[in-house]
């Protein structure tokens, strides 16, 4: 009955702001056609082709398969860990429960977006860039061994796999396309939903309540739609002190467009959430502070 209620809300607010619902939806499609795509795409064929690729060794060791899912699904940007880490699932390389940590800690925005969009273009310093890059994985990598801590031992998990998963004969690369595609049509359908629903409660909210626009747009598409946040907060707060560590805070809250991606992939891998959703609220609250005491 709430679903119904806020689904037909949304829709009557839709339709009483249509033209700040099109701005949106139109600057959501632009941000995903010029921002997210360009770099996203290339990047997550060439994942996926290389995680179907037939394995010629039958037993790998634990560490080389979680660098393996670290390397190739933290540094590819939203949501090419979650992409990774479910293709290792379904190939049986990681256990379900290891697939549900390192679906909280391989999850981070693309190195070319925070040291080449972030730090040269809004701090005005690469050096930045790179600081808020390595404070970002230094509390994804401190999760995860935090987490793994508490995983059980190797004989109360189903192993990994001690024999190879028997693939299909097929075209690794044709599948990795097909794939591909499907996870870039989820990318731009939440990108240009969420900015067009934050745009449109943006206006609700400004006309209902005396407050300063700037600080409720900055926070409604942070809470929406990641990249929207970031620029609604270089338009409002730029050369303000406190300004680096607002960006910080948006791109480890990410945004619901984001995390609504990676909910998705997941569940195609029976994926448990629930370390996803205490991996967010640790990068919130420690990735600030650690990019403020290397700054």
């Amino acid at each position: 009955m709430i679903n119904i209620a806020v689904i037909w809300g949304l829709i009557i607010l839709f339709i009483m702001q249509p033209g700040i619902a099109h701005d949106g939806a139109e600057a959501g499609a632009k941000l995903f056609v010029h921002a997210l795509l360009p770099y996203l795409l290339p990047y997550i064929i060439l994942t996926q082709w290389l995680l179907k690729l037939p394995s010629t060794t039958k037993e790998i060791p634990k560490w080389r398969r979680f660098l393996k899912a670290y390397i190739l699904g933290s540094f590819g940007g939203f949501p090419v860990g979650a992409v990774t880490v479910s293709e290792m699932v379904k190939n049986e390389e990681l256990s379900r429960k290891q697939g549900s940590i390192l679906l909280a800690a391989c999850h981070a925005p693309g190195p070319m977006f925070v040291i080449g969009f972030v730090g040269t273009e809004l701090f005005g310093d690469v050096g930045s860039g790179y600081k808020l890059l390595a404070a970002i994985h230094i509390v994804n990598v401190l999760f995860f061994l935090i987490a793994l801590r508490f995983l059980p031992t190797d004989s109360e998990i189903a192993s990994p796999i001690s024999k190879p998963l028997q693939k299909k004969n097929g075209m690794p690369f044709l599948e990795a396309i097909k794939e591909s595609s499907t996870v870039i049509i989820l990318v731009a359908t939440t990108v240009i939903f969420f900015s067009s629903l934050g745009m449109v409660l943006t206006s609700v909210l400004s006309n209902a309540f005396t407050v300063d626009l700037g600080i409720v747009k900055t926070m409604v598409l942070s809470i929406f739609e990641m990249t929207s946040g970031v620029q609604s907060a270089t338009d409002h707060f730029y050369g303000q002190a406190f300004f680096p560590f607002l960006i910080a805070a948006i791109l480890s809250m990410n945004g619901l467009s984001i995390h609504m991606q990676v909910v998705v992939i997941a569940k195609t891998a029976n994926i448990s959430m629930a370390p996803y959703v205490f991996g967010r609220i640790w990068s919130i609250l420690l990735v600030p502070l650690v990019f403020y005491a290397i700054y």
